[in-house]
């Protein structure tokens, strides 16, 4: 049986050939001694086939052996040699070429680019001992932290070990990318192996690891002297095993950490393996495939590389390595716990945290939380308190491996200064000169090595790093709030480390974004509970000068301008991490305008902790992401709390939001209160649909309130319209301002509502934009309005689908109406004839409209005849919208009535005519003759501005 790779690989040389070569290889073919099978098969489908159906055929009717030898030799007659090279390189099981009993195709020469018989078995040995130090020196470790699930899961999107991927001549890249600790490099030596097997590979396959953080360190070399370094054995074949690159694994392990400046790894591009270059031009040589471009590439790298790697590398594949999926993080629990409920619990108690459940994702932090909740359960300690935050977390962890009062003041003291110096430099792993540099003993170290705090390379005996990426975070905020020793360099210039301030300047975060969590870290850190346990088992203490420097950083978001929700999120995170009531009113205390966007539940715990101390809070903008607010989850609800003594409050928006029917609860509630002096509420897009109705149950009797919008794409329900009309219809109602759209009202809906109207007298302007209202709902409105007490000053029928048929009814109302100013009509094609009916009603003497705006309403000339006979009859129309009508003949008219010294007009809107010189000639003509008049010429198409703007 024909094996599915020797498949591929004859499909993708076939393939390769032109229309021309592939009659030629068919000619050949015919010439060549055939099998038994493949001389019965009808030659007429070999001449129809393709390269693909070819490359079928073959397989389905000939032996494997005979296959690559008909390949060979053909192609090497017609003289493809790169193809031919492949071949043989791919194909051949013994490297050699059989010679084949056919004059027609005379001698196979044996290829001297193939391994002599003999030579073959010494490199096979040699990397048969190369796989089986990665094995005891990588693999077998990272076992326990890493299941071989988890691995197999990502393994299975890279083509080159993935057997059902059919192979190309280019040579793949695949970059493994994801954040700290998740399993990259674990992953990538997982390939390696698997790539030198020889079980899984036919051929002999080479495999080099290349540790960025480790090559940086080393000065110009050759790239042939950079792979040989660990493999002093194999020195000899290096020149052997690079002719035959196309058999060669590439790993490039963390490319985010080599210190190059940017740009710097697509200058001076080298292809000679044997000149001498520094590290980052070799590497940017193999990346740009300069150097050994048959080779295979695996990359590695932080998500804060991927933009210089596309600069390098030539068509990638991206692969996502995300750890541990919440299957992955709950199995383990249960592994780790043993006990179902005790692991379920701090499972949930995890999840609950969004930002510590994101951390999760890397094993090094889940085995952090088990093990730190564990201790805590055995002990019969509440563990809900330390999940509440990251910084509870880890200090409590960190605690829990030494004993209290064990005075390692120094020895934290050194840690810390260590895991600032490294996240500075962005660096995670420390060696022996980086350690003398700060002074440092690697005895020192030893502590922190046995209480799983650090880690030492298992290669690289003189190598260190953290347990996780977070950690160094956290020891690097640790060394800001330590009280500093006497004679200490307060600003750490001495060891290139910046100060407080330089810490959260957005400057430096941008450049180094591993500081920033370092910030929530620093506030979490300020907590006085927290320094005393600190205290109780190192004997430091902190900073008294902390909070204060953590307030003067702060400052500059209290300008006199709302804050970026970005920035708002950060300043929560922080307050929220530090769990200190007073710090947190003193940074929010001076906050006037908040617009937050809630996109998991830690936001909403930190909105919840900090903003009840807002009390000069006077606008409040919230949207909430789908999948925030679930049912039954948890038991958690939205908890946005203000103190009673919080009256400020005025404006509150609530947009885009997935609510529950539990938080639009506990948000009616608060709106109910007495001590809540709302005035203006805007609720749109939100759902459920009901939280419109029990939004109109909370403002019943709110007597602050005097504007209202209710806008989405919502069916009303009766018990809706009933809330909104009791709202109206109450004796405390002093709403000034509604505003509905998007609703899909029924008739008889409508008549209940219009009806309500006549009795309101509060209301001045209604916007009733987008909704189906047709000319039968807009009847039952003019009717009310026609009545001698109807208060509407100003009215938006803006896209209610309209017809020319309701402007006769409206003409009405304008003619009865003293009231009335301001009229929206934009987005109804009532055409010439509405115009005309509208114009009978601006001529009546006691019309008093002032603004009327018809943008797209299918007006042209004939509707412009109409407003131009209105206009000089002295109309109280002050402002007149006719942007996006086919009106440029009509302009003619219409500046006629311009010019006339009755038009009261001041401000015209029109669309623009680029084109035409004789309008722009005309309008510039009637601005001259009527200088009071502003005609605004930039209303054009998709650039309109809305209507309401120049409605209001």
């Amino acid at each position: 049986m024909t094996s599915p790779q020797l498949e591929w690989t004859l499909q993708t040389l076939l393939e390769q050939l032109n229309e021309d070569e592939l009659k030629s290889f068919k000619s050949l073919l015919w010439a060549f001694p055939l099998e038994d099978v493949l001389q019965k098969t009808p030659w007429s489908e070999v001449e129809e086939a393709d390269g693909k159906k070819l490359a079928e055929i073959l397989v389905n009717t000939s032996s494997e052996n005979w296959i690559r030898n008909a390949t060979v030799n053909i192609l090497e007659e017609m003289n493809l040699t790169e193809l031919c090279k492949m071949a043989k390189a791919e194909m051949m099981e013994d490297g050699q070429v059989q010679e084949i009993d056919n004059p027609e195709l005379g001698d196979a020469e044996e290829d001297s680019e193939l391994a002599k018989p003999g030579e073959k078995e010494g490199w096979r040995n040699s990397m048969e001992k190369q796989s089986l130090v990665w094995k005891n020196t990588f693999w077998q470790g990272d076992i326990d932290n890493f299941h071989d699930d988890v691995t197999l899961r990502n393994q299975r999107f890279i083509p080159f070990l993935n057997p059902r991927t059919p192979r190309k001549l280019t040579p793949y890249t695949v970059v493994l990318h994801g954040p700290a600790g998740v399993g990259k490099t674990t992953l990538a030596k997982k390939c390696m192996l698997d790539w030198t097997d020889c079980n899984l590979s036919p051929t002999l396959r080479y495999a080099f690891y290349l540790s960025c953080k480790e090559l940086s360190r080393m000065g110009p070399c050759s790239f042939a002297e950079l792979i040989s370094k660990d493999w002093p054995e194999l020195q000899d074949d290096i020149p052997s095993i690079l002719a035959q690159a196309q058999r060669i694994l590439f790993v490039v392990d963390g490319l985010d950490e080599l210190k190059v400046p940017p740009g710097a790894l697509i200058q001076d591009i080298c292809g000679d393996w044997e000149k001498k270059k520094p590290v980052p031009v070799l590497l940017g040589s193999l990346l740009k495939r300069k150097m050994l471009p048959r080779a295979a590439l695996l990359v590695t790298t932080r998500p804060r590389a991927l933009r210089d790697l596309q600069l390098l590398a030539q068509q990638p594949i991206y692969v996502r390595v995300e750890g541990f999926l919440e299957e992955d993080r709950r199995a383990y629990f249960l592994r780790h716990f043993g006990d179902e409920d005790q692991a379920m619990r701090a499972f949930e108690l995890m999840r609950s945290n969004a930002a510590l459940f994101q951390l999760g994702s890397a094993p090094a932090v889940c085995w952090i939380v088990c093990t730190t909740l564990k201790l805590q359960m055995e002990k019969g300690e509440d563990p809900v308190p330390t999940c509440l935050t990251r910084t509870g977390l880890f200090l409590r962890f960190l605690c829990s491996r030494f004993p209290q009062g064990a005075q390692l003041r120094g020895a934290l003291r050194t840690l810390s200064l260590l895991a600032a110096q490294g996240l500075w430099a962005q660096m995670s792993v420390f060696h022996r000169e980086d350690l003398e540099r700060l002074g440092v003993q690697e005895s020192d170290l030893r502590l922190f090595l046995d209480g799983d705090i650090l880690r030492q390379d298992r290669v690289s005996k003189g190598c260190y790093s953290f347990i996780h990426l977070s950690f160094q975070q956290f020891l690097t905020a640790l060394f800001y709030t330590l009280e500093k020793e006497e004679g200490e360099d307060r600003d750490g210039h001495a060891w290139d480390i910046g100060d407080v301030q330089k810490l959260l300047s957005g400057e430096e975060r941008l450049k180094n974004p591993d500081l920033i969590q370092v910030g929530h870290f620093l506030f979490g850190l300020a907590n006085e509970k927290r320094a005393k346990e600190l205290e109780a088992t190192f004997g430091c203490r902190m900073s008294p000068d902390i909070k204060q420097e953590l307030l003067q950083c702060k400052a500059h978001l209290h300008a006199n301008k709302p804050l970026s929700v970005t920035d708002l999120k950060e300043v929560l995170g922080c307050l929220y991490e530090s769990q200190e009531e007073e710090l947190a009113k003193v940074v929010v205390a001076p906050f006037k305008e908040i617009s937050i966007h809630l996109t998991n539940t830690s936001e909403v715990m930190h909105c919840s902790f900090s903003l009840k101390h807002c009390q000069d809070l006077q606008k409040l903008s919230l949207q909430v992401a789908k999948g925030v607010f679930l049912e039954n989850y948890m038991d958690f609800e939205l908890d946005i709390e203000f103190e009673s003594s919080n009256s400020n409050l005025k404006f509150l928006e609530v947009k885009q939001s997935f609510l529950s029917d539990s938080s639009v609860r506990i948000l009616c509630d608060h709106v109910t209160r007495s001590t809540c002096h709302l005035q203006k509420v805007e609720i749109k897009n939100v759902t459920p649909d009901t939280a419109y109705r029990d939004f109109c149950l909370a403002f019943i009797g709110k007597k602050t309130l005097t504007h209202l919008t209710l806008a989405g794409h919502i069916e009303w329900e009766r018990t809706m319209m009933l809330m909104l009309c009791d709202l109206l219809r109450n004796h405390k109602c002093n709403l000034q301002y509604l505003r509905l759209g998007g609703h899909c009202a029924t008739p008889e809906q409508w008549a209940e509502f219009f009806y309500v109207l006549k009795a309101n007298q509060s209301l001045k302007h209604l916007r009733l934009s987008a909704n189906v209202l047709l000319d039968e709902g807009a009847m039952l409105l003019y009717k009310t309005m026609t009545r001698p007490k109807h208060f509407l000053q100003m009215l938006s029928l803006e896209n209610c689908r309209l017809t020319e048929a309701s402007c006769k009814d409206l003409a009405a109302v304008l003619v009865v109406s003293k009231k009335l100013t301001h009229l929206c009509l934009a987005k109804n094609p009532i055409g010439d004839t509405g115009v005309k009916f509208l114009c009978e009603g601006l001529s009546y003497p006691d019309c008093k409209l002032q603004t009327l705006v018809l943008q797209q309403c299918s007006i042209t000339k004939l509707g412009c005849r109409y407003l131009s006979e209105a206009l000089q009859e002295a109309c109280s129309l002050t402002n007149l919208d006719l942007s996006i009508n086919q009106i440029a003949r009509g302009l003619w008219i219409l500046c006629q009535a311009l010019e006339n010294p009755n038009c009261n007009l001041k401000h015209l809107r029109l669309k623009t005519y680029e084109t035409n010189l004789e309008i722009k000639k005309l309008l510039e003509e009637v601005k001259e003759k009527n200088p009071k008049l502003t005609i605004d010429c930039n209303a054009s198409g998709a650039t309109a501005p809305p209507c309401c703007d120049f409605f209001c």
